[in-house]
């Protein structure tokens, strides 16, 4: 039975995590080169060891990944080729930490991801602003982001407001007339998430919730000041680049391009006439996104196409190279700066751009970055969470540990009551609907 009914909150939904108890939590990042599947324990926090947003310790004791096949810049093109891979992750984190996996979360990259804000204002008559008075310009704001053909993955409230004044972060127990909110909306057309979960029940596991990709890795990617401050992490995965900006502690703007590392691949392939495996390995070893007069001097053997054995491969400068991926780096770093710039959140992001992703490893990205977008630029890597081998600690596994991360943030955002099974039987306006309503709050 499908997760998305006729609610339009009808996506699954986490269930707040309890601060007195572990949990064992199980994620899916599907990407255009890789699906990764990791197994975590979530261990509470002592009280003294507490942050915001961070009541558990992580502990990973299961990884599987697989190349990724049946997918194309995060769309799913081939469901039986992404099903099998799909499958054979999850079974090597199963064997790993020695557990069957039933549910888990899984990141959105496709579905072209929308990113709105929505105002909503309540009279409030003078009177104290209550818990019920907060309840009701929260879902006053949510009622603006319905979409017949959209469903919505988050729904986060950045500010409110009493009679005008704004930047207040918590009215309640304040006096005023008029309480407002601003609430960050991200959503993804339904037929996209559709397709995702249908993947996913054929491998016989269902959905327990979904994450936007951007929102994932920001969380894995970005230290407690930058979220605090303002900041952009720029994802570059395979087949996608996405932007998640963070200000005072919230997600507030996402973005997403359709070009990532494995556009660089097939330009490499292209210009230099050889094979995208061959290609990949250039890339790898020998790319840089700057260019090096010194280079000009160094040559470099590139396998020619075709199974020939009298085709002799061809030398070419490494400077070379270096030009084709110098040019697709700034077009994709170009994009992005002008996307963040008609955002409007230019002047909260300021000075501070954190580079994450596979795609992001390139040799001489950082410097490239900092002259394309003006700012200060680091490499962000996975953080705030213990057991990853080695070769899951760099900035390809960042959205996979964001969902891992994800379940401590999930009750920060705010959702209509229909959800998960009431919302798959018709949702609230139904009469099984009403009924487990009732149920929920009468019991």
């Amino acid at each position: 039975m499908s997760l998305f009914g006729s609610s339009h909150f009808g996506l699954p939904r986490l269930k707040p995590l309890s601060s007195k108890r572990s949990h064992i939590v199980s994620v899916l990042d599907i990407g255009s080169t890789k699906v990764v599947c990791m197994i975590g324990r979530l261990t509470p926090r002592e009280e003294s060891q507490v942050l915001p947003n961070r009541t558990h310790n992580i502990e990973i004791i299961g990884i599987g990944h697989q190349r990724s096949r049946g997918i194309k810049t995060g769309v799913i093109a081939d469901l039986d080729a992404l099903e099998g891979v799909v499958r054979l992750s999850v079974d090597a984190a199963e064997r790993m930490a020695g557990l069957t996996v039933d549910s888990l979360i899984v990141n959105v990259s496709a579905g072209r991801l929308g990113s709105d804000i929505y105002t909503a204002t309540i009279d409030l008559g003078g009177q104290e602003v209550e818990s019920n008075d907060l309840k009701k310009v929260l879902a006053a704001a949510c009622q603006q982001s319905v979409r017949q053909e959209r469903a919505v993955l988050h729904s986060l409230a950045t500010g409110y407001s009493l009679d005008g004044e704004r930047g207040i972060r918590d009215p309640l127990a304040m006096f005023g007339d008029a309480l407002g909110v601003d609430m960050h909306v991200v959503t993804a057309e339904r037929a996209a998430l559709r397709n995702l979960e249908l993947c996913i029940n054929r491998a016989h596991l269902s959905v327990e919730g979904m994450v936007a990709t951007p929102y994932a890795s920001g969380l894995a990617a970005l230290v407690d000041d930058e979220v605090e401050l303002g900041c952009a992490a720029i994802d570059m995965g395979g087949g996608t680049t996405t932007i998640s900006v963070f200000a005072e502690g919230k997600l507030v703007h996402t973005d997403a391009v359709s070009l990532g590392g494995h556009h660089v691949t097939t330009d490499l392939a292209r210009g230099l006439s050889t094979r995208i495996e061959d290609a990949e390995r250039l890339k790898v070893v020998h790319a840089s996104a700057l260019a090096n007069s010194s280079e000009e001097r160094e040559l470099i053997s590139i396998p020619p196409i075709g199974e020939d054995e009298r085709d002799q491969p061809t030398q070419v400068p490494k400077a070379l190279v270096s030009r084709i991926v110098k040019a697709r780096i700034e077009e994709t770093l170009e994009l992005i700066r002008d996307r963040i710039q008609r955002s409007g959140f230019s002047p909260i992001v300021g000075k501070r751009v954190v580079l994450t992703g596979g795609a992001s490893q390139l040799t001489g990205l950082p410097d490239v970055a900092r002259r394309v977008l003006a700012r200060n630029v680091r490499i962000g890597r996975p953080m705030g969470v213990s057991g990853l081998p080695t070769a899951a600690k760099g900035p390809a596994f960042s959205t996979a540990v964001g969902l891992m991360i994800y379940p401590q943030v999930a009750d920060m955002e705010t959702h209509a009551p229909s959800s998960g099974l009431l919302s798959s039987l018709g949702g609230n306006n139904s009469r099984i609907g009403r009924v487990g309503q009732w149920l929920k709050e009468s019991f």
